[in-house]
C-alpha cells in the first residue's frame, strides 16, 4: 500500500493511497477459498466447487467486499500510522472513469482513491483552579414558606361542583375558556378553550383573578389586565391585555382551613410537619436552580479558556440539526424570522455561533472525562432511563420500549449525564465564592442563559 499526503491545512487532511492489484487479488483468492467450502453450485459436491469456477461466478461480487475491506482497513492503518484522530467519517473517492473501476474488479489493475477528512485537534487542558464561580446562596424567607404552603394547600383540596345559581368567591377553582387580545390581535399563548384556576392562587396575571369574582357559570366577561414591566415574555411585558372569558363550571372547596387536619390528608404528622416538607422541597428546587447557573458559568469557563478551531465538518453537522428544528418550528408555527424580531441571516450567524461553542466544549468535556477517567455507571444510565420516562405520563412503556430498541438512543442519554459529572469535577476544583441572590434574581440569570441559546426541542416519541 502507498499512501502520499496531499493536503495538510489546519485541520484538513487529503491523503491519495493506491493500493496494489497484487494484494487485492490474493485477498480475493483467500476470500474465494472461504467461499470454496459454503458455496452450493448445481452440478458439484459441496467443497469440489473449482476455485477459477468459483471466480467466475462470484468474482466481481467478491471483489467488490474485498475492495470495501481493504478501503477500511487501510484508511484505519493510515490514521494510526500518523497518529491522527478522523473527527467523522472520512469521505473516499474513487476515480470517475468507470473502465478503470472494472480494470480493478478484474483484477488487472491498482486500486486507487483519494481520502479527505478533518482531524480532532489537540489542545492543552487550562487550569481549572483558575475557573472563577459565583455560588448563588438563596435564603428561604418565612413568608416564603407560608406563601407556598398555601399554595399547596389550595392544590391539594378536595372540592365539589356549586350550584347553577353560585357565584365565584375566593378560593374556588374554576373552569374557564378565555382569548386574550393586545390591540385588538389574538396574541400566542393567550387562549385556552378549557382551563382550570383557583381564585386567590396567584398563578395568573395580576389583577385577572380578582375581576373574576362574582360571576356565574356560563357567563362571559372582559376582564382587562396589563403585563408586569418584568414579565418573562420581553413581547408581552407590560403591554395591556383584554381576555373575553367563558366560566364553565365552579367548584367549591370542600376543606377551608389549613390545619393539622389538611396535613394528615397528605400523609404528614401535622402542619409543623407538612411545613418542613415545604421547605425542604423549596431548598431542593433552589440547589438545582444553583446547580444550573454554576453549570453554566463552567461551561463559559471552559469556552472561554479553549480557543482552538473546531472541525468544519462537526460544527456543520450540528449546525443542520439545530437549523433544520428552527426552521420546522417557524413553518410550524406559521411565523416568519420577522415575526421573532430577527432576519433569516442574523438567526443563521447565532445559531452558526451556538454550534461551533457546542462542539467545542463537546470536544473539551470529553477530553477532560478521558483525562480524569470519568465515567458513566450503568447505575446512572438507568437512573436518566427512569428519569427520562417519567417525563411522559402514560406512555411509560412505550418509551422504555424506544430506548431499549435504540442503542443511539440511550446513548443520548449517557452524554448529559457525562457532562454533567465532568462539570461537578471542574467545579469541585473551581474558586467558589458565595453570593447571596434572591429567588427572583436567580430564576432570572437562568432564564436569560436560556434564552442566550434557546433552541427548539426535538421530540423523539
Amino acid at each position: 500500500m502507498q499512501v502520499t499526503e496531499t493536503l495538510n491545512e489546519g485541520l484538513k487532511r487529503k491523503l491519495s493511497v493506491t493500493i496494489p492489484a497484487k494484494d487485492l487479488v490474493s485477498r480475493l483468492d483467500a476470500k474465494l477459498e472461504e467461499l470454496k467450502g459454503k458455496a452450493s453450485i448445481k452440478g458439484f459436491r459441496p467443497g469440489k466447487v473449482p476455485t477459477s469456477h468459483l471466480k467466475k461466478v462470484y468474482g466481481r461480487s467478491a471483489m467488490s467486499d474485498v475492495m470495501q475491506d481493504a478501503i477500511n482497513a487501510s484508511v484505519q492503518e493510515s490514521l494510526a500510522e500518523r497518529s491522527e484522530r478522523a473527527a467523522a467519517q472520512p469521505q473516499i473517492d474513487f476515480p470517475e472513469d468507470q473502465e478503470v473501476i472494472n480494470k480493478v474488479l478484474d483484477g488487472d489493475a491498482d486500486l486507487a482513491f483519494d481520502v479527505t477528512y478533518e482531524i480532532l485537534p489537540t489542545f492543552d487542558l487550562m487550569d481549572f483552579k483558575k475557573v472563577k464561580i459565583d455560588n448563588p446562596v438563596v435564603d428561604i424567607e418565612d413568608d416564603e414558606v407560608e406563601t407556598e404552603l398555601k399554595r399547596v394547600f389550595l392544590n391539594n383540596r378536595e372540592y365539589e361542583a356549586r350550584d347553577d345559581d353560585s357565584v365565584v368567591a375566593d378560593g374556588d377553582r374554576l373552569g374557564l375558556s378565555f382569548e386574550g387580545k393586545i390591540d385588538g390581535e389574538v396574541f400566542e399563548g393567550g387562549s385556552s378553550d378549557h382551563a382550570h384556576l383557583i381564585v386567590g392562587s396567584g398563578e395568573f396575571i395580576p389583577g385577572f383573578e380578582e375581576q373574576l369574582i362574582g360571576m356565574k357559570k356560563g357567563e362571559n366577561r372582559d376582564v382587562t389586565v396589563t403585563f408586569p414591566k418584568d414579565y418573562n415574555n420581553e413581547d408581552l411585558a407590560g403591554k395591556k391585555a383584554v381576555f373575553a372569558v367563558n366560566l364553565l363550571h365552579i367548584d367549591a372547596p370542600k376543606v377551608t382551613e389549613l390545619n393539622d387536619d389538611f396535613a394528615k390528608t397528605l400523609g404528614m404528622e401535622d402542619l409543623n410537619a407538612l411545613r418542613e416538607a415545604v421547605k425542604g422541597q423549596m431548598r431542593s428546587a433552589l440547589e438545582s436552580m444553583g446547580k444550573q447557573r454554576i453549570k453554566r458559568q463552567v461551561l463559559d469557563a471552559l469556552d472561554e479558556g479553549h480557543k482552538f478551531t473546531a472541525p468544519q465538518t462537526l460544527v456543520d453537522e450540528e449546525f443542520k440539526s439545530i437549523w433544520d428544528r428552527v426552521t420546522h418550528e417557524i413553518e410550524h408555527h406559521g411565523k416568519s424570522f420577522e415575526d421573532e424580531g430577527t432576519t433569516e441571516e442574523k438567526a443563521r450567524a447565532q445559531y452558526e455561533k451556538i454550534a461551533e461553542r457546542r462542539v467545542r466544549l463537546g470536544l473539551v468535556v470529553a477530553e477532560i472525562g478521558n483525562a480524569n477517567k470519568i465515567e458513566v455507571a450503568e447505575e446512572e444510565l438507568q437512573q436518566a432511563l427512569i428519569a427520562e420516562v417519567r417525563r411522559f405520563p402514560g406512555q411509560e412503556q412505550q418509551v422504555y420500549d424506544y430506548y431499549r430498541q435504540n442503542p443511539q438512543a440511550v446513548a443520548g442519554l449517557r452524554a448529559p449525564v457525562f457532562e454533567n459529572k465532568v462539570v461537578d469535577f471542574v467545579a469541585e476544583l473551581a474558586d467558589k465564592t458565595d453570593k447571596k441572590v434572591s429567588r427572583e434574581d436567580l430564576a432570572k440569570m437562568i432564564q436569560q442563559d436560556e434564552a442566550d441559546d434557546e433552541i427548539p426541542e426535538e421530540h423523539n416519541h
